[in-house]
């Protein structure tokens, strides 16, 4: 009709155009499963790369010599903690059940730490020379300080390296006052109920007072420290007590200081202490041996997978009273 628009009737809907969109939505839906498939294939094998770390280490030597005469090096280094003690003891338990070690060399490179972990080496050693009637030597290198040479002190000589600094002799502990923050930065107001007035002393949640610093050093730094002093005045036999007391006011020496004051016994360097060993261990030639974890593919995904989680325990170790033996100039203890 005219003067009307001419109607036309709707196109036919394209097969083909059907066809690929119901492909599409197929492909993407498999797509979907397959990622996450390889999303749990790849968390299986992460695990399983995890568990398969290798905890046991193995022997590399770093000079050759003859089998039937070894010398072990065993490397105390960074801050002494429990993970510390733990890889100590691997590393001393090897050496305890190979007949043919003739003599340690504990290698010291330490600021300190903790004073349960550092007494634990130093009673190992004790141990060892008690049962295995070799000989020992410490040998110190860049900082061998506080807890680094109360272990130190577990062997019969210590040698430094020239460059060496030690001493550092007695406790210290580290305490965080949060009042302030909690009540004034968060607008939380602690409360603590407690069954006696010391229950909770040092409180995190107050500065000390005067009378509980007093409790506190009472209690666990005055014996604490005496303990240090007894381990050097036994350890260093050209030392009294009354020399030991001296050297034990925290003071730091480098290596000809340590020497004059006989803290040490020997300068020198790795190759330096391999003869002193030999010697003491009456024997002309060895094979210088240490003990490292072997490389596992696992490490090059966990390398950074211990690092720190805020929870529950760690606000409890960061609240707590850090009771170290540790030189520590900036006032970290961790």
């Amino acid at each position: 009709m005219e003067g009307y628009p001419q109607s036309y009737p709707p196109p036919k809907p394209h097969r083909g155009s059907s066809f690929w969109r119901i492909f599409k939505s197929i492909v993407l839906v498999l797509s979907v499963i397959l990622n996450v498939f390889l999303i749990i294939l790849l968390a299986g094998t992460f695990a399983m790369m995890a568990a398969s770390r290798p905890e046991t280490y193995r022997e590399k030597i770093i000079q050759p010599g003859p089998e039937r005469n070894k010398i072990a090096v065993i490397n105390i280094s960074g801050m002494i903690d429990d993970r510390q003690w733990s890889t100590f003891k691997r590393q001393i338990d090897m050496a305890r059940a190979d007949d043919n070690i003739r003599g340690l060399i504990v290698r010291v490179s330490s600021p300190g730490g903790l004073i349960s972990s550092s007494d634990r080496i130093y009673n190992e050693l004790l141990r060892y020379r008690s049962d295995a009637q070799k000989p020992t030597l410490a040998f110190m290198e860049d900082i061998a300080t506080s807890g680094g040479y109360y272990t130190a002190l577990g062997c019969e000589s210590i040698m430094a390296e020239p460059t060496a600094v030690t001493g550092s002799i007695g406790a210290v502990m580290y305490h965080f006052a949060i009042e302030e923050l909690l009540e004034q930065k968060l607008g939380i107001t602690p409360t603590v109920i407690k069954s006696g007035e010391r229950k909770d002393w040092p409180g995190v949640f107050k500065e000390l007072t005067d009378e509980q610093q007093q409790y506190i050093e009472d209690k666990l730094i005055t014996p604490f420290h005496e303990r240090f002093v007894e381990v050097l005045e036994q350890g260093r036999e050209t030392l009294d007590m009354e020399q030991a007391l001296a050297l034990s006011d925290g003071s730091i020496f480098n290596a000809q200081e340590a020497m004059d004051k006989e803290l040490i016994d020997s300068i020198g360097y790795l190759d330096d202490a391999v003869e002193v060993i030999m010697e003491m261990a009456e024997i002309e030639d060895a094979r210088v041996v240490e003990y490292r974890r072997p490389f596992a593919f696992g490490d090059i995904f966990f390398a950074g997978a211990e690092g720190v989680t805020l929870t529950r325990t760690l606000l409890h170790e960061l609240a707590e009273p850090r009771l170290m033996y540790l030189w520590s100039p900036s006032g970290q203890s961790w």
